[in-house]
């Protein structure tokens, strides 16, 4: 078995890690990682708890550059708020001892308040399709300086119904970016998609 070291994350959050009782990489990550440090495309299929978030988390937290205001760095969407609320917390831990602004923004609270976190800037953007959309139509986020776009749970996300906000979502992204796919199943839906955006 690896360590984080070995598979390319900086010494400094190896170090956190370990202080947090997580010594070795999960097989996710120890397959994901690499690539995903080196700035390349990662798609992978792995179930809920298998460890994703640290995987796709390390990579926004090594290699993303500080954003403009209002233009997020990464953007991560996932189906449901308790995730938003799980995945802002994980981003956060990781880059506590960085300046990496994180916000998570789902339906069902004010939109306003999430509006104002918006404006004093943010560089981690997760949340779900329909909040993310009704920023985005609100004229209160951009994607120019997207850099990195983790989209988790896949599969789960277009059960839900979200293919139409996530194909506008897509369509207004600039094809300069690094994608990170995390899903519990490769569905015809789930191939479609990545075959007509990615």
């Amino acid at each position: 078995m690896k360590t984080f070291i070995e598979i390319g994350v900086p010494k400094k959050f190896a170090d956190m890690l370990s202080s947090r009782g997580i010594a070795s990489p999960f097989e996710i990550q120890e397959a994901a990682l690499p690539d995903g440090l080196a700035g390349l495309d990662v798609c992978g299929k792995a179930p809920t708890g298998s460890g994703k978030t640290i995987a796709f988390g390390l990579v926004l937290a090594v290699r993303l550059q500080k954003s403009k205001p209002g233009q997020p760095g990464g953007l991560v969407l996932v189906p449901t708020r308790e995730l938003v609320v799980q995945i802002a917390a994980e981003v956060e831990k990781l880059t506590q001892y960085m300046s990496v602004r994180t916000l998570g923004v789902y339906g069902g609270v004010n939109i306003n308040t999430q509006k104002k976190s918006v404006y004093q800037g943010i560089d981690v953007l997760v949340g779900t399709p329909g909040r993310v959309m009704d920023l985005v139509l609100d004229n209160v986020i951009r994607f120019d300086s997207l850099q990195k776009l983790v989209i988790d749970e896949f599969d789960e996300m277009l059960n839900l119904g979200f293919r139409t906000q996530v194909t506008s979502i897509l369509s207004m992204l600039k094809n300069k970016r690094q994608n990170i796919l995390f899903s519990a199943t490769m569905t015809d839906e789930v191939n479609d998609m990545l075959e007509d955006y990615f």
